[in-house]
């Protein structure tokens, strides 16, 4: 019974009160804590009534008094408190069923869990939510709430997810909108199924539920290689590229006048494909949209160019910054522009080609250290290579791949330098800093 604590911050109110790894967390407040929703939500107050059930079975009822929003100091088995909730759709799209065999196994695991949504800022499709947890939600205010969208049209809607129940989602959303909750929604595109006129109005039915949707993304469908068995999708193409971006902002610029923001923003890659330039600082808005690949390279540019301004150390050693094919173009800009104030720069850029995964894939994030060996071995790389940190697992030193950090720069003989998505940390790495 209740959620197990593996561990307790130093000088935390929980360790003040002598809770101990091994003691379980039951109720805050008379309220049972399912998960860490519960956990954050109810912990907030500066007045605490804590039930703890200690190992031996002794119950403790503790009282905290802690600044209001201050943290209590504990830590559970797992970050979400309970198991996660996987995606109970069957998109024709999904990037995890085009995944090769022989990948770590927490790779395929399909995640759709709201909780994720509003801590970590993932999207999710709320088709797998209850009455009572829709409820939950409007209860405890989350927000705001990243949402996949893709069709407002119910069987489109359907067709897309690859589940007859997909509208619940739909559903919840209009909930979330009368109960004031704020939403981010994504819309993935596939020529050919809801581009065009379905895009036209699954903007105009997002539109309407503004102020409750804040930023509408509307992003490229990304296809690999391992596509056999699944549905017959296109890629798109420069032409339809280019048709997209008109439409999504001839559509901005009607929310611009009507509502005072843009609201819908093309994602960097659509711009890519359709060989046109990524749109200036002011048309992000402050980014709302930053995480889902949107504006990223602006951002990077406007970054890299402050940075430049107050750079006053000289590079020391030579280095190749090597990245997908998508960010290339962008780099060798901040790389030119590094040269344009010291002369003595000596670095590459290097497009690495997505062998790994094929297709369309062209992103840096989802570069491979078996592509990087490949296609760098024998070069000379300087002393220093620089990649971004988006390669690597979250938190460790590991490709998608399984190949190590270590590995690599070992194969290639070479120092690699980590780089943030910040555009001043390139700047930093490039002038050796």
């Amino acid at each position: 019974m209740g959620s197990l604590i593996t561990y307790i911050d130093e000088n935390s109110p929980a360790d003040v009160k002598n809770i101990k790894a091994g003691d379980r967390l039951v109720r805050i407040n008379g309220h049972k804590i399912k998960d860490v929703l519960d956990y954050k939500y109810y912990s907030y107050d500066a007045r605490l009534l804590l039930e703890i059930h200690e190992a031996g079975g002794r119950i403790r009822l503790l009282r905290i008094h802690k600044p209001e929003g201050a943290e209590l100091g504990l830590g559970f088995e797992s970050y979400l408190m309970d198991t996660p909730r996987s995606c109970a759709n069957k998109c024709v799209f999904c990037f995890v069923d085009q995944l090769p065999k022989g990948l770590r196994e927490t790779l395929y695991f399909k995640d759709d869990d709201n909780r994720l949504s509003f801590l970590q800022g993932n999207y999710v499709t709320l088709t797998n939510l209850s009455d009572s947890e829709i409820q939950r939600m409007i209860d405890m205010r989350l927000g705001p709430l990243n949402i996949s969208v893709h069709s407002t049209e119910p069987a489109l809607h359907s067709l897309l997810l690859g589940n007859r129940k997909s509208t619940r989602g739909l559903e919840a959303m209009k909930r979330f909108k009368e109960a004031g909750i704020a939403m981010n929604c994504q819309i993935v595109l596939c020529p050919g199924l809801n581009d065009g006129a379905h895009l036209e109005r699954t903007m105009s039915d997002l539109m309407d539920m503004h102020p409750a949707v804040l930023s509408v993304s509307v992003v490229p469908v990304g296809l690999t290689k391992y596509r056999a068995g699944l549905y017959e999708l296109r890629p798109f193409d420069r032409e339809l590229a280019r048709k997209t971006i008109r439409q999504a902002e001839h559509f901005g610029d009607r929310c611009l006048k009507t509502l005072g923001k843009r609201l819908f923003y093309p994602a960097d890659e659509l711009y890519l494909k359709a060989g046109l330039d990524i749109p200036p600082d002011g048309f992000y808005e402050g980014y709302p949209q930053l995480e889902n690949g949107v504006g990223m390279l602006r951002l990077l540019l406007v970054q890299a160019d402050k940075a430049l301004k107050v750079q006053t150390t000289a590079p020391k050693t030579p280095f190749t910054i090597a990245t997908g094919a998508a960010a290339a173009n962008c780099l060798q800009k901040v790389l030119d522009s590094a040269a344009e104030i010291c002369a003595n720069i000596n670095g590459t850029v290097v497009t690495i080609q997505n062998d790994f995964f094929g297709g369309q894939v062209d992103v840096a994030g989802l570069v491979t250290g078996g592509d990087l060996l490949r296609q760098l071995k024998g070069r000379d790389l300087g002393a220093r290579l620089l990649i971004t940190k988006n390669m690597l697992r979250h938190g460790e030193n590991v490709f998608l791949d399984d190949v190590t950090l270590h590995e690599v720069s070992a194969e290639l003989g070479v120092d690699i330098r980590v780089v943030g998505q910040d555009g001043a940390d390139l700047i930093r790495a490039i002038f050796g800093d």
